[in-house]
């Protein structure tokens, strides 16, 4: 036990100190807490001490900083942890609390489970500021990709049925899109998959709470459930599995008339016209099926298109859903957000400032969207009362390649990790191998590389490896070689809809037989064409190994199997049929 001062370097020393050992602490700031100076006086008059930190050791006390550095090179304060410390054999009511029960969270606690450990989750989602709140299962089956990629569906199947009198289907006059159906359908099926995980917890013997939980000790975890009752519980390992939230701009009505993605795939009401504001993945797949939906989009963007992706495809994909009707504000930001008239959807008047002068344009819609970004839910968990550390920035855990964090029986997995991809499938393996390695003897680590991923926008985005720009900034130009060509696919040329807007691309490294390390298409099921070719990007695929593989026809993957023109040539790669 620790008690400090947030702003004493002394008191850094000493934390600093205890995590050089491996030790956990909890520590108490006395200037940020509630009567901090009575605690202080109180605290000075007990010890006879006038200064701060004041260590204790399982109730004994050390001293200030000077005696916990002497007790420390004495072997005393060793001796002490030694005697006092959790010891083997101390008696935990779990093996394993997961902090968690998404995706990454649920994998794990029925691993450990299989593996004969005693293992609970802790599982609480906090309301949207409108109110939105949802059961077990994480942001990707609630309110990520599932419903997402259910109504991206749903705007194809729109499309088709554009098409559909081309290949000589007889339609009525005019086919209607139901948002409440298409809602309710979806929602039905989240709900069968909540219940479903609530089964495989109890089929694998895991306890499953629906309380926030929050670290109040070493090895000691608080649980609030939404009656506000409290429950107290210990174990020897901990998983923090908590995920993300969407972020909000911090303005006036921003969180009073705006929705988010946690909003949008059970709203009970069409959204109108609406305004996204954000360039990410989540900001161009709402919109893309919004208006495949045929409702009129606009998005705003700050800066350029879906950050840290491929630029060259993502401009590829601001063109095609450009042509296709979304319009979109570029190098403008919200300034104020108004309701001009109530309802289901409403009015908003939106106004907005230019990035680089003093401009200022207005708007009006039923609905705005954020999607710029999403912040790590590690704040407000205790991690500062254990010694964790986080980045202060972005709220993201910092890990060794083990997962663990600074503090040793702390582990961390999926979106709340610092430097890691942040998709669903990532966060299932690494709770896992993790699992596999704490409780079965596995030595397999989790490999972060070459992770395959898809963009669900209108014209669908898959990638696996370097983007062009960062393979350049790590092997320089020189040494990398791009390989690239639009294709037709065969179902659009009957429709004569979207020629030379299907792309793909490879980057090959050079002086490695020119080894494949990106990959990047641009085209329906996307998703379906990278999966297959991540396996051979793992295995070390070649241009040359590419090359000679012989492709399936008529299909859009095949045109990784012909690609011929570099972009170093200059060459025309348009192409007039499939």
């Amino acid at each position: 036990m620790i008690f400090s001062d947030s702003t004493c370097k002394l008191c850094s020393q000493v934390k600093a100190l205890f995590r050089s050992m491996n030790v956990s602490y909890f520590s108490l700031e006395l200037d940020q807490t509630e009567h901090g100076l009575r605690l202080k006086e109180a605290l000075y008059e007990l010890a006879m001490q006038t200064s701060l930190p004041l260590v204790y050791v399982r109730q004994n006390q050390v001293g200030g900083y000077d005696q916990t550095l002497q007790a420390h090179k004495g072997g005393k304060l060793k001796k002490m942890l030694e005697i006092n410390g959790q010891a083997e054999g101390h008696s935990y009511d779990y093996d394993l609390i997961v902090i968690g029960g998404g995706s990454g969270g649920l994998a794990a606690s029925k691993e450990a489970a299989k593996l004969g450990k005693k293992v609970m989750v802790l599982d609480f989602v906090v309301p949207t500021p409108l109110g939105t709140r949802w059961g077990l299962g994480g942001t990707c089956v609630n309110v990520g990709c599932i419903p997402k990629k259910l109504m991206h569906q749903t705007a194809l199947l729109g499309q088709a049925i554009s098409d559909a009198p081309k290949f000589g289907w007889q339609l009525e006059p005019k086919v209607d899109h139901s948002w409440e159906t298409m809602t309710e359908a979806v929602q039905n099926y989240i709900g069968s998959l909540n219940w479903g995980y609530r089964v495989a917890l109890r089929d694998n013997k895991v306890t499953y709470e629906n309380a926030y939980g929050e670290f109040v000790g070493l090895h000691r975890i608080k649980a609030t459930n939404n009656k506000g009752e409290v429950k107290f519980y210990t174990a020897e390992r901990f998983l923090i599995a908590t995920g993300e939230r969407p972020r909000y701009l911090g303005i006036n009505g921003d969180k009073k008339y705006c929705i988010t993605s946690d909003d949008l795939f059970s709203l009970h009401y069409c959204p109108g016209k609406t305004l996204v504001v954000g360039a990410s993945y989540v900001a161009l797949e709402c919109a893309g099926f919004l208006a495949g939906l045929g409702l009129d989009v606009t998005v705003m963007v700050r800066s350029i298109l879906l950050r840290g992706f491929d630029q060259d495809m993502a401009n590829k994909i601001g063109e095609y859903m450009e042509g296709h009707g979304i319009k979109f504000i570029k190098k403008y930001v919200p300034t104020k957000i108004e309701q001009i008239k109530e309802g289901t959807p409403g009015i908003l008047k939106v106004t907005a400032k230019h990035t680089e002068d003093s401009k200022i344009i207005e708007g009006e819609y039923n609905t705005v969207l954020l999607a710029i970004g999403r912040d790590s839910c590690t704040r407000k968990i205790g991690l500062e009362r254990i010694g964790v550390k986080i980045n202060e920035k972005t709220g993201k855990i910092p890990v060794n390649d083990e997962e663990q964090t600074n503090v040793p029986y702390i582990y961390a997995i999926g979106d709340v990790l610092e430097g890691k991809p942040e998709l669903t499938p990532v966060a299932i393996q690494a709770g896992r191998l993790l699992v596999r390695r704490l409780y079965g003897g596995s030595p397999v680590k989790c490999d972060y590389v070459n992770v395959a991923t898809t963009v669900f926008t209108p014209l669908e985005y898959g990638a696996c490896g370097y983007s062009e720009e960062k393979a350049i900034e790590k092997f320089g130009a020189d040494n990398i070689e791009v390989y690239h060509s639009y294709y037709w696919p065969l179902e659009w040329t009957v429709p004569s809809r979207d020629n030379n807007k299907c792309y793909a691309k490879i980057i090959c490294h050079i002086p490695n037989k020119e080894r494949v390390i990106g990959f990047h298409v641009l085209g329906p099921n996307a998703g379906e064409i990278t999966q297959g070719f991540a396996a051979a990007i793992k295995c070390g695929m070649t241009k040359e190994q590419l090359d000679s593989t012989i492709g399936i026809h008529p299909v859009c993957a095949e045109v990784f199997t012909s690609l011929s023109v570099t972009k170093r040539s200059g060459g025309n790669v348009l192409q007039s049929g499939c």
